[in-house]
């Protein structure tokens, strides 16, 4: 009886009702496609910074971080390795060194990677960003992949011999030519300015440091939670420092954690929005109705009866306009989740922080984004009905029968 009763007195003025249905679904269903796009661009960046070159967990020298040197390397790497193998966690090693490129009369200063290309390949998507030409080999052969922008103050090309002079780990100077086989796409402003990515024998000849490693990459491409990746490795560590992106990177990481802060807020301003609509609904269908609930408390109706019936109402408003908005938050973000937001009309290529980001952003549809905004929205519209059904409960029968 009082759902049936509930149920007539929201069609007494059905354009309103209509209007604030409107108004809870389409909150609900920005919040769900919002939630949604939130988490699919984080997800994205947190990819981007991960499996280009910073991988998900790093291993270093204690001090190489803070000081650079080209002598802090890591102590042990092959039972660095040995345990991330045995783990089946993929890993790669990677020896760094600067010096000076030189093509014709240009020349210009770059940081030399030395990688096993199929191990770095395991762990990172270099291979995967080359703008023109080949990735490195498995053998040495003296062929560089350069970054972007150290190719273009270069004026290097696929195929052009590069003068390399570096400062050698035993005080000589080491000299060779290298053959350019292939530039990467943008894939940072730092690496894009000096990158230039050679044989892990090649760097051992030419800046006489066999055998010797600056920096172990893990990455289980999100297989593994870091922290259970590093805590994996650290016994077989030893003295050296096992850190997490997230500690690494500490800066990009909490603008991760703010921007879900920053959805919670835009969450909770949509549901105020909803919240004032259906207040304005159960206020405006309360007070037209109070001389009616006079007559009904006049013959013996209890407040918690005409509490209940307005609640009702609200309960039945809020749970269809909810589900509606749902349902339709779901179908925009599963239409995305399938074909990603392209932003190459609106910028060529996207920086995050020094990280080049894709430019196509795929929403993430959760469980929670769906439920989180239904339940939400519901409870905002119950919520927001209750002050006018307590006023509407508490009058007096003369005063309501009299009301105007």
């Amino acid at each position: 009886m009082t759902l049936r009763i509930a149920w007539r007195n929201l069609w007494r003025n059905w354009k309103r009702t209509a209007i604030t249905f409107a108004a809870v679904s389409f909150s609900t269903a920005v919040l769900v496609a919002s939630y949604a796009l939130m988490i699919g661009w984080t997800q994205v960046m947190e990819k981007s910074v991960t499996d280009l070159s910073v991988g998900e967990v790093q291993v270093h020298h204690p001090d190489y971080r803070s000081e650079r040197s080209l002598y802090d390397t890591v102590e042990n790497p092959e039972m660095v390795l040995e345990a991330a193998a045995a783990r089946r966690i993929p890993a790669s090693a990677r020896s760094f060194g600067f010096g000076l490129l030189s093509s014709g009369s240009k020349s210009a200063g770059g940081q030399f990677w030395g990688v096993l290309p199929e191990a770095e390949r395991a762990v990172s998507d270099l291979a995967a960003n080359l703008l023109e030409g080949d990735y490195l080999g498995p053998s040495p052969q003296r062929r560089v992949v350069l970054g972007r922008k150290l190719a273009r103050s270069l004026g290097a090309a696929v195929g052009t011999e590069l003068v390399v002079v570096v400062q050698a780990a035993d005080g000589s100077l080491g000299n060779d030519i290298y053959t350019v086989a292939g530039i990467l796409k943008g894939v940072g402003e730092s690496l894009d300015r000096s990158l230039a990515l050679i044989h892990r024998q090649d760097y051992e000849e030419l800046f006489v440091f066999p055998g010797k490693v600056h920096e172990i990459v893990l990455n289980t491409r999100g297989a593994m939670d870091p922290e259970l990746a590093a805590a994996a490795i650290l016994p077989a560590a030893g003295t050296n420092e096992v850190i997490t992106w997230r500690r690494l990177l500490p800066t990009l990481a909490q603008m991760f954690d703010s921007m879900i802060a920053s959805v919670l807020i835009f969450g909770a301003i949509f549901l105020l929005a909803a919240g004032v609509g259906v207040l304005n609904t159960m206020l405006m269908a309360t007070f037209e109705r109070i001389p009616e609930f006079g007559l009904v408390k006049a013959i013996g109706a209890s407040p918690w009866r005409i509490l209940r019936e307005i609640s009702t109402e609200a309960v039945i408003l809020g749970f269809f306009g909810s589900v509606a908005g749902g349902a339709a938050g779901v179908l925009i973000a599963l239409r995305f989740e399938r074909h990603p937001l392209d932003l190459t009309m609106f910028v060529e290529e996207l920086n995050f922080m020094g990280i080049a980001v894709t430019n196509e952003v795929p929403f993430a549809l959760t469980p929670a984004c769906v439920w989180g905004p239904v339940l939400a929205m519901w409870a905002a519209s119950v919520l927001a009905a209750l002050w006018p059904a307590v006023r509407a409960a508490r009058m007096k029968p003369v005063e309501a029968l009299t009301h105007v």
